[in-house]
């Protein structure tokens, strides 16, 4: 993606036929020299011209401050708060604090925590990333702000990002099915709107994984493939399980959608394994001494939050690569009782 020019204070300055200090006033919100016609004009140029205060450059001027704000897009998730954990511990080891806040899967949150930190002069970002505030990351970049995507990656938005191979994750899932016998296999999810990119990466591994076990091309995508709220997806399990073909294996295509399968489950009085197996993308807490204990396809936690730590710490001391990267993690599977 090609970087636009930000606005910069001298472009308002110019536009509005004052100094550049003047500009600097008004931001700070120091009126008192100012007329009420300049503060009015440079209100008009600053609301023209889509002018963003860069809070991040004007810190650089400043004696660093040893925070680190970090932002997950839902702290429910077991990565999100493990991953942290791991984060937190190496920034503190270089003297550096943390700052989590949870935008609850909502952008117009996210945009508040990214300013309110840059308020706080952080010295850098970790963002779980929503996925729709492009123009907010974008800006982030141009400014040459330290930032780390994490678990998810947004299309078009050029930044160093740690996640999983998520690809290869459910296509790890679907090939422990097919190795037990399992000939049916469901894949349930959260929704793909907003293009989260992990759920979207986990159903093309799906898809293709049963496209690599099957020659039979009429292999029901449509019946077996759900993604809905959380609060959806037990309709759609009521519906595989009303069919004439019920599914004889079932891939949770996360940990918070695994509870809801488990649920329902429970509630049907359906056993695990004898009537269908169960896999979970994501390792649980609970897996080991649930009854039976849950198959489950775990992320490297440790080996990703001290990869984030790594890079954030890097871009902060000003020695990282210009070039951003890519960095996915091969999937482990741990085999239980459930499949």
């Amino acid at each position: 993606m090609t970087k636009t020019k930000a606005v910069t204070i001298g472009d308002v300055a110019k536009n509005a036929g004052v100094s550049k200090s003047t500009v600097s006033q008004f931001l700070n919100k120091r009126y008192e020299y100012m007329s009420q016609s300049t503060r009015e004009k440079i209100e008009k140029v600053i609301e023209e011209m889509n002018f963003q205060p860069n809070l991040f450059a004007s810190n650089l001027k400043k004696q660093k401050t040893k925070l680190v704000g970090i932002i997950v897009a839902n702290i429910r998730h077991v990565l999100s708060t493990e991953v942290i954990r791991v984060i937190e511990q190496r920034l503190q080891q270089e003297g550096i604090q943390v700052i989590i806040c949870n935008a609850d899967d909502d952008p117009v949150k996210e945009i508040a925590y990214i300013q309110m930190l840059a308020g706080r002069s952080v010295d850098g970002l970790i963002i779980f990333p929503t996925g729709t505030n492009h123009a907010e990351y974008s800006r982030l970049i141009n400014h040459e702000t330290p930032v780390v995507f994490m678990d998810r990656k947004i299309e078009g938005i050029l930044v160093d990002t740690v996640l999983l191979d998520n690809e290869a994750a459910s296509f790890l899932a679907v090939s422990t099915l097919v190795e037990r016998g399992r000939t049916r296999i469901a894949m349930l999810t959260q929704p793909v709107y907003h293009h989260i990119s992990p759920r979207i990466e986990r159903i093309e591994g799906y898809k293709k994984a049963l496209a690599f076990h099957n020659s039979n091309s009429d292999y029901d995508y449509p019946e077996l493939l759900r993604s809905n709220s959380l609060s959806g997806l037990k309709e759609d399990l009521e519906q595989l399980f009303l069919s004439d073909e019920k599914p004889n294996g079932i891939i949770a295509g996360n940990d918070l959608v695994l509870k809801e399968v488990l649920s329902f489950l429970k509630e049907k009085g359906i056993s695990i394994p004898n009537e269908v197996a169960v896999i979970s993308i994501d390792d649980v807490s609970y897996a080991d001494i649930y009854q039976p204990s849950l198959t489950t396809i775990a992320q490297p936690i440790n080996e990703m939050g001290l990869k984030a730590a790594g890079i954030i710490l890097s871009q902060i001391q000003g020695n990282h690569s210009n070039v951003p990267v890519v960095y996915r993690f091969s999937p482990e599977l741990k085999l239980r009782d459930s499949c």
